[in-house]
């Protein structure tokens, strides 16, 4: 029910109130595409296919409540209290664990525990970015990150991903060209491991070359990998930071999708000064993260299960994103494409152009059932025709269901649109061939080409 027409009134009114105090940089803010769902997708009847949210029904109540409990007998009084603002010791101590997992060997005193991965890159844009500076980022990124980009007025350059990720050599032209425009970017940020939103992950012979290229031109790459672990095909690959990159990359990590996302704990591996100053930055926005949740998570890896918990999430999630590909192959159009990950919590799906996914949206809450708009992952417009999947969040049963929904409410679009612009019926959908071996992470769907097609928006 809408508010009613004196509250409509008032509001106004307390924003042309407030208004001349805003600073410039809230009028350069954005919402992101995620959390403005988050209250819709709280509703117990709605599908949410839009976060990206661990299963944390998964840890068990009374693991929960023995950690608790030891906390409470043995470090109540240092668990209540204020902590350092770089986070304590047993803290790094299991981040060092967490980090050796994936083959990278730190030093905790270039770690900086954080209140979540989302405070890594809002305080290296605090530390780095003055208004206009260049931000150079994959395309799509992480809709999380652009609020941020956007906050700190960055001028943020997108580079288009493929099967391996960002192509290294397009990223050099743009340097190139952004050199030659007298603009050096302050940092490149990537997502190499299960990107999100994409899904793709970024091949070797690209990452050291990434590496490389950040040391020739001396730019620092943020190496955002909340997913590393999180792998259920394929050989792990080496981190950007393990793989020479010490002097030019900020690593982000996060125990959120490994553990718990209340916990809001993550961390960074910075270069000295980076960090120094990385760490005034926190001491002005929340003078350290909780001690609580650092005591938690120290004794929860004393127990020395954390890697048969990691891998029972990794059977989980490796069942549910079958069921979601599945799931698209049976109710998706034949002419979406949608990649197939090897890893993460992401499926990023690109429908016909003539479907806008933000307009979409909104009919399917309608039917009880969220995604997140493709939009949301771009800075400039592009976008309009894809969408994120998660399949982490709920069960088998749902993902199947809420794709079904989804499915519907496109076939409705495009009926719709096909029928006002006076294009005939597309005919019934084909099996899908097998994928191409050399696109291992992209399923396309083979569908004629339709010489009527008109792209709206530009993306892929």
């Amino acid at each position: 029910m809408p508010p009613p027409r004196r509250a409509q009134r008032s509001a106004a009114h307390d924003l042309e109130r407030y208004a001349g105090l805003f600073s410039a940089r809230t009028r350069e803010m954005k919402s992101s595409a995620m959390r403005d769902l988050m209250a819709i997708t709280e509703r117990p009847e709605v599908i949410s296919l839009a976060g990206g949210l661990p299963d944390t029904s998964t840890f068990p109540a009374e693991s929960f409540a023995a950690i608790m409990a030891r906390v409470a007998v043995d470090s109540c009084a240092a668990a209540l209290q204020y902590g350092p603002t770089e986070g304590l010791a047993i803290t790094k101590d299991a981040i060092r664990h967490v980090m050796a997992a994936e083959g990278t060997e730190v030093d905790p005193e270039d770690i900086l525990v954080t209140t979540g991965g989302q405070q890594v890159i809002d305080l290296v844009c605090k530390t780095l970015l003055d208004p206009g500076d260049v931000v150079v980022a994959e395309a799509p990124t992480y809709p999380g990150a652009v609020p941020a980009f956007c906050s700190y007025q960055a001028d943020v350059v997108q580079i288009e991903m493929d099967a391996d990720g960002m192509p290294i050599d397009v990223l050099e032209e743009t340097l190139d060209r952004l050199e030659r425009e007298g603009r050096k970017p302050k940092f490149i940020y990537t997502i190499p491991n299960f990107q999100n939103p994409g899904g793709v992950t970024m091949s070797l012979p690209r990452r050291r070359r990434l590496v490389e290229v950040a040391a020739e031109r001396e730019i620092l790459v943020l190496e955002d990998n909340p997913y590393g672990l999180l792998r259920y095909a394929g050989e792990p690959l080496p981190t950007l930071l393990s793989l020479g990159g010490e002097g030019y990359t900020i690593y982000l990590g996060t125990f959120s999708k490994i553990l718990s996302a209340g916990l809001r704990l993550g961390w960074a591996v910075a270069p000295a000064p980076v960090l120094s100053k990385m760490n005034l930055g926190k001491q002005a926005t929340d003078l350290c993260s909780s001690s609580l949740t650092q005591h938690f998570v120290s004794a929860y890896f004393a127990e020395g299960r954390w890697e048969p918990y990691l891998e029972s999430l990794r059977e989980l999630y490796r069942g549910r994103r079958d069921v979601m590909l599945d799931a698209l192959r049976e109710h998706f159009p034949a002419e979406a494409t949608w990649t197939e990950p090897d890893g993460g919590l992401f499926v990023w799906v690109t429908l016909p152009p003539e479907v806008d996914t933000t307009d979409l949206l909104a009919r399917a809450l309608q039917r009880n059932v969220a995604f997140v708009p493709g939009r949301g992952a771009y800075l400039d417009g592009r976008g309009g025709a894809s969408m994120r999947l998660n399949f982490s969040g709920v069960g088998e049963a749902h993902i199947r269901e809420g794709v079904r929904r989804i499915g519907e409410v496109i076939g409705e679009q495009l009926e719709l649109v096909r029928a006002v612009s006076g294009a005939r019926p597309d005919p019934a959908p084909q099996a899908p061939a097998a994928p191409d071996p050399a696109l291992a992470d992209v399923l396309h769907l083979p569908r004629p080409a339709r010489p009527d097609a008109r792209r709206s928006d530009g993306s892929r």
